[in-house]
């Protein structure tokens, strides 16, 4: 059984370019999976049937892991049958009926306007660091993107004449309008600023660090955690926060869900689209009208 899963994580590294963090979540899911059959004297994966299957995942939650893992396994154990009967190695396929549990989703966290804007007043505009955490702050906010995308910014990704950035997830690319107040925190950076940080002039990274070198998300988190303490917000934010509070802020403004969707980037991982559906003129128009920092 393990001679399959290697097969099929080879496979999903050779032709489906799978991310590497998926592959490992499926490669611990299926050992774990093959481990469980072993021990109960079942070595072929033929003779797995859809009872078997459902056994398992059924000891997992006696076993009280939680639902989002179980519903992970699930997806595993699913993607891992579906693979060995499209090439031939089993004749039927005994994942079809598993059904993952349902998982309720909990409601983002998010800052109020009033607590983005002492948030984003607590970077010192007179010091290069400040006007570099100004600038990340005020565009993660603009923009709603997740931290890594933010962190991946490459210098030639900004257009401040139109007023947009370009950011990059995986084989995907968006287009984000940007509003004024980001538009000249990141102007004032990039002028006065990182410079200071920056030395080596092949270095295209946007924001790095004080040595001049990308910054980390351990890093990003530090600086917003320290200006969320100096701001009186006693609560438990992440990058993530400031993520889930545009969305907010834009849908109570009238924005669209479409057009919110778009510049949150919600689509596929495996898409391979470079631009969604909605026109970028449009797109800032929406943006314009429904930030409340535009």
């Amino acid at each position: 059984m393990e001679y399959l899963i290697n097969q099929f994580i080879e496979y999903l590294h050779r032709e489906k370019n799978t991310s590497g963090n998926t592959v490992l979540s499926y490669r611990r899911d299926l050992k774990k999976m093959a481990v469980y059959f072993e021990e109960a004297g079942l070595k072929n994966i033929e003779e797995v049937t859809e009872a078997d299957l459902k056994s398992y995942l059924s000891d997992m939650k006696k076993a009280e892991f939680a639902p989002s893992t179980i519903s992970r396994n699930t997806a595993s154990i699913r993607a891992f049958f579906h693979y060995l009967f499209k090439k031939g190695m089993i004749y039927e396929d005994p994942s079809e009926g598993l059904k993952a549990p349902k998982i309720q989703k909990k409601a983002p966290e998010f800052l109020t306007v009033e607590e983005v804007d002492r948030l984003l007043r607590q970077p010192n505009p007179e010091t290069g660091k400040g006007m570099r955490d100004k600038a990340m702050l005020e565009l993660l906010y603009a923009t709603g993107m997740r931290v890594s995308e933010l962190l991946n910014l490459q210098t030639e990704d900004v257009n401040l004449s139109f007023g947009y950035v370009i950011c990059h997830d995986s084989e995907k690319e968006r287009v984000l309008p940007i509003g004024n107040v980001s538009k000249d925190a990141l102007a004032v950076y990039m002028d006065k600023a990182r410079g200071f940080f920056v030395k080596d002039t092949k270095e295209t990274t946007l924001f790095t660090n004080c040595s001049g070198k990308a910054m980390s998300r351990q890093g990003f988190w530090k600086v917003l955690k320290g200006y969320a303490e100096a701001a009186g917000i006693h609560r438990d934010i992440t990058p993530h926060t400031l993520r889930h509070s545009f969305a907010v802020h834009m849908l109570q403004n009238g924005a669209d869900i479409k057009s919110v969707q778009e510049m949150l980037g919600h689509s596929d991982i495996s898409s391979t689209q470079i631009y969604l559906g909605l026109d970028p003129v449009k797109m800032r128009d929406v943006y314009m009208k429904a930030h409340p920092r535009s």
